[in-house]
């Protein structure tokens, strides 16, 4: 089954590569994965790591909450207070070091 909030960063994946001009494969050689696991992160199959997060965001150049500015926690499902806390903190962080 697919987490609304894995699909949801998947298609700002999808977004931010086409944008760039980029191919699957160009990401995934980027990553050092296959292309086949990019197509399973763009569509929410399989959930990004963090860790794979990170390097995303810096080999497409967005900050990492860029995956997930829009996202509505209510409407993304039952994630709990503890997750929308993490976001809320991801994106302070990122003001902090934009600020610097």
């Amino acid at each position: 089954m697919h987490d609304n909030i894995d699909v949801f960063v998947g298609r700002r994946l999808r977004r931010r590569r086409r944008f760039l001009g980029l191919t699957q494969s160009q990401v995934a050689d980027a990553l050092g994965v296959r292309f086949q696991q990019i197509q399973k992160y763009e569509s929410g199959l399989n959930r990004i790591a963090a860790s794979r997060l990170w390097t995303l965001s810096n080999a497409l150049g967005v900050p990492l909450t860029y995956f997930f500015e829009g996202l509505d926690v209510a409407a993304a499902g039952a994630i709990g207070d503890a997750a929308a806390r993490a976001v809320d903190a991801s994106r302070r962080l990122h003001d902090e070091e934009w600020d610097d």
